[in-house]
């Protein structure tokens, strides 16, 4: 992609000289960094507050610490909304915020750590990077103030074997109880539903069938109407009008995709969502209902022969943030520290941002929770690998379907991060094209509508 005619003109009007480098940039925790201690690639992000938006620039690897900034500049910034974010971009052609010093006039921070580096290669807005020695990214950067506020990313691992030592020493770590105990006991989380228990058992029950599934759902007379709703949602397009939870199964949704909804839905409810505020589990339901719609899409367009569980596909893709609502029961007083860093860094999943703050991610401890639920090991697979691309263990096929649905929706726009260009070898893991699950993103946004009022029900 050449430079946009506005990104030339400002760097001919700062009289920076620049090339583009032609080495081969390598994937590091899903930010494009150039590899060489000597090199640093710079990213750009927006903050804001009282007095206006400001530009900070810092390692590609790395994210911001808002209260290190407030700390050294006196100013509470935070995070532009997303939509804010790409709005900007859409109306400049752009497909990320410039890393050039005063792009559009701001004020601009620049990390300490930059004026370390031999080069530094400076993202464009698209797609490309413009190398500048550092003489000369000293000049352009001399009216800019230099701060020290860029945190290295944390390294994740995928071996789930020390998660639940790990989940142990952050709640000692976080919470008001420092004597040791069992780990079910320090958490306080309520266990699982009655409903989703008996979902669990039906599962394996080979003799199971649809009037055993709709008794256990009916059971729950909210769940039953959820799940009537769902079906003669104007998504399915389903003929006449659906009566009860056997019509739902037998006409519409099938067996599989009750008891995944069923289970999902109830699961869901363990949670007393005490500190979240009606905006945020709104927007869980959202991003529930968009990911397994997503999901859905691309599973049915893997030949047969390659094609994961459809089931077990979808209520990864359902549960696939479930991570969340476990981090806002686990840690109340510090979700909204987490929401604030997460807005300021929409480069890196969120994931990365908990690990920072609390040594441990959503991921790690939903997933311990479902495994402790006895749930299958193809969901917690999952939901704990979902951020980690470079996974080949086993069922690693559902982590990269929700891998893969998460950041084509966020290029979409949708959500709260920025998303990254996915290598054809993560579709090729799967026997997915990537012209096909692009078509499947587009037809799944087009029935956005459709799905908004699929999530509201879905929150009952």
């Amino acid at each position: 992609m050449s430079l946009p005619a506005s990104i030339v003109a400002m760097l001919n009007t700062q009289n920076i000289h620049f090339e583009i480098p032609t080495t081969e940039a390598t994937t590091t925790n899903m930010t494009l960094v150039p590899s060489g201690n000597r090199v640093c690639a710079v990213r750009s992000m927006l903050v804001q507050d009282s007095q206006g938006k400001v530009q900070l620039l810092f390692p590609a690897d790395a994210m911001v610490d808002l209260d290190a900034l407030l700390r050294q500049t006196g100013r509470s910034l935070e995070g532009l909304p997303i939509g804010d974010i790409n709005q900007i971009m859409d109306t400049e052609g752009l497909t990320a915020i410039p890393a050039i010093p005063g792009w559009q006039g701001l004020p601009t921070i620049i990390d300490d750590s930059l004026m370390k580096k031999d080069i530094v290669w400076l993202e464009s807005g698209a797609g490309r990077y413009l190398e500048l020695n550092q003489t000369d990214f000293a000049n352009i950067v001399a009216k800019s103030e230099r701060k020290q506020f860029a945190v290295s990313l944390p390294n994740l691992t995928d071996d789930t074997a020390k998660d639940e030592a790990q989940i142990l020493d952050s709640v000692k770590r976080f919470t008001q109880k420092r004597i040791q105990q069992r780990l079910d006991e320090t958490l306080e989380l309520p266990p699982l539903p009655e409903t989703a228990q008996r979902i669990i058992r039906l599962r394996a029950d080979p003799e199971a069938d649809i009037s055993d599934l709709a008794n256990i759902v009916e059971l729950d007379p909210s769940l039953a109407a959820q799940v009537v709703s769902w079906a003669a949602s104007p998504y399915y397009s389903a003929p006449g009008k659906i009566k009860s939870v056997h019509d739902a199964i037998v006409r519409v949704l099938g067996f599989d995709m009750v008891l995944n909804l069923a289970l999902g839905l109830s699961m869901s409810r363990s949670m007393t969502n005490a500190v979240l505020s009606k905006k945020q589990i709104a927007d869980y339901w959202r991003g529930a209902a968009y990911t397994a719609a997503v999901v859905e899409g691309l599973v049915t367009s893997i030949p047969r022969e390659h094609r994961p569980s459809f089931g077990m596909a979808y209520l990864s893709g359902l549960l696939n943030n479930f991570g969340y609502m476990v981090m806002a029961e686990v840690f109340p007083p510090y979700f909204n520290t987490i929401n604030r860093m997460s807005n300021a860094n929409p480069h890196v999943p969120t994931s990365l941002v908990e690990h920072h703050l609390l040594g441990v991610t959503g991921n790690q401890i939903g997933a311990w929770l479902l495994d402790n639920w006895n749930m299958p090991s193809e969901v917690v697979t999952a939901l704990r690998q979902q951020n980690n691309p470079h996974y080949h263990g086993e069922h690693c096929k559902y982590s990269k379907l929700l891998f893969i649905a998460q950041n084509l929706l966020a290029k979409a726009g949708f959500g709260d991060n920025l998303g990254i260009d996915l290598p054809e070898s993560i579709y090729a893991d799967l026997h997915l094209d990537m012209e096909t699950a692009s078509i499947a993103i587009e037809n799944i946004l087009e029935s956005g509508e459709d799905l908004d009022a699929l999530a509201e029900k879905m929150r009952g």
